[in-house]
């Protein structure tokens, strides 16, 4: 197929794993808010509480996993972050069956499931790193990247016809049995994985007292204290990741933290239809599709540094026009264009961020520099959700909106001003530019 490259037998497992997973995450979207006001009529207090707990307290009980995965072998920390969320997400259907479903069931399994999440993000990024040579891994990235929106503008809806055909715990399940196909198809990779070696604050091995009989090497080093912080303090003693680290975190903190009042000023406050709704939201993650394949291509002609930085800065131009969203077939118009606009340029910047992370962390330190990176992230939304929540009941749905669309405009003088990327060997480009086929 023209404009594929072939990265490789292991990575095309790896890419299905990843796939099937997403597919079911999709199927799944919403799933628990869903069954906590449907079979448990639970109140929007109890929905904002289940979603806001699962971000925050899922994170807390991830911050001791950054370096627990860091100093294993990463395909069996994904195999089992995988196992550990297919049976955290199929005790729901069973407990349903039972009929011993519980809220506070709903709230440990999405407490056991963003804290998988985190791990195997942070475990499947240091891995990717070891099995893609650097040249390759913005295509790497990119194809993750596209295989997300992809998933995002099919499986919401085909997850709300099979609700509303086989039952409310119908998705839970699809996503459970996806999470099993992915460990399946991690375990198919095959091939060897070096074990890992603790590595002090440069990178290179800790040095051994002079004399001193070497240790036998493990899978498993006791974890030290400094283990824990280990990611943040390089994250934020690097100086291209630094910026790039509080823009992400709050650009996406402010985008997710107005969905809720979005939901409330469409559906209850302009009488937009749940089916109106949701095609205004998944139509327009087409464009980061578009944008994801455009990434390796832009890269390669404008360089890493210049496409994050343009990319970034259009990326929080658009949220602000949801403000003058009106009803009708205009609204809906509005929002899709917005949404376009917004969703393309992430789809640019995600995979282009992904890569850049990568390549500015040592092996030695990937895995807890991700998991940081997802925990503060996660702790991020949480709480300018609850802030938004607040705000929009002093000020209202649409105003809360504008002024999160305002500091978004803020956010790109976060962003790093200079190019500290190293050049690309010159066939590492060559290959980006045109693509074989495979």
């Amino acid at each position: 197929m023209p404009g594929r490259r072939a990265l490789g037998r292991r990575f095309g497992w790896l890419w299905a794993a990843y796939a099937v997973s997403a597919y079911g995450t999709g199927l799944g979207f919403g799933a628990f808010p869903l069954i906590a006001i449907l079979v448990l009529d639970s109140g929007p207090t109890q929905v904002a509480v289940l979603s806001a707990a699962g971000l925050v307290v899922g994170a807390m009980v991830a911050v001791p996993l950054g370096p627990w995965v860091e100093f294993r072998r990463k395909r069996p920390v994904m195999v089992a972050m995988d196992l550990t969320r297919f049976a955290a997400l199929m005790s729901v259907p069973a407990a349903y069956a039972l009929g011993r479903l519980s809220y506070a069931q709903l709230l440990v399994v999405s407490v056991v499931v963003a804290a998988a999440n985190i791990a195997f993000r942070a475990a499947s990024g240091a891995y990717l790193k070891a099995l893609v040579p650097p040249e390759d891994l913005l295509v790497a990235n990119g194809r993750f990247e596209a295989t997300t929106w992809t998933a995002t503008v099919v499986g919401p809806p085909l997850g709300g016809v099979a609700i509303g055909m086989f039952g409310p715990v119908t998705t839970v399940v699809a996503d459970a049995v996806s999470f099993l196909l992915s460990a399946l198809g991690i375990r198919a990779i095959g091939g060897s994985e070096p074990r890992p070696v603790r590595t002090g604050r440069a990178g290179a091995p800790s040095p051994a007292p002079a004399g001193a009989p070497r240790p036998e090497r493990t899978d498993a080093p006791r974890l030290r204290a400094g283990d824990l912080l280990e990611g943040w303090r390089h994250i934020l003693g690097h100086r291209v990741l630094r910026p790039l680290f509080f823009n992400t975190i709050l650009v996406n903190g402010l985008i997710m933290a107005t969905q809720p009042l979005l939901a409330v000023l469409l559906l209850d406050r302009l009488g937009f239809a749940p089916w109106q709704y949701g095609l205004a939201f998944a139509a327009p993650c087409v464009g980061g599709l578009v944008g994801s394949r455009l990434a390796p291509r832009l890269v390669a002609r404008f360089g890493q540094h210049r496409v994050l930085l343009t990319s970034g800065v259009l990326r929080v131009c658009w949220s602000i026009g949801l403000v003058f969203v009106q009803p009708g077939v205009p609204g809906i118009v509005l929002i899709i264009a917005v949404q376009l606009g917004l969703v393309t340029c992430c789809g640019v910047f995600n995979p282009v961020l992904s890569t850049c992370r990568l390549d500015h962390t040592d092996p030695g330190r990937v895995a807890r520099t991700l998991t940081a990176w997802s925990v503060s992230s996660s702790a991020t939304t949480a709480a300018l959700t609850a802030v938004w929540g607040l705000l929009a009941a002093i000020t209202g749905p649409r105003p809360a909106i504008a002024i999160a669309g305002l500091l978004m405009l803020a956010t790109p003088l976060l962003l790093p001003r200079r190019d500290h990327t190293p050049p690309p060997p010159h066939d590492a480009v060559d290959r980006v530019a045109h693509p074989a086929t495979g």
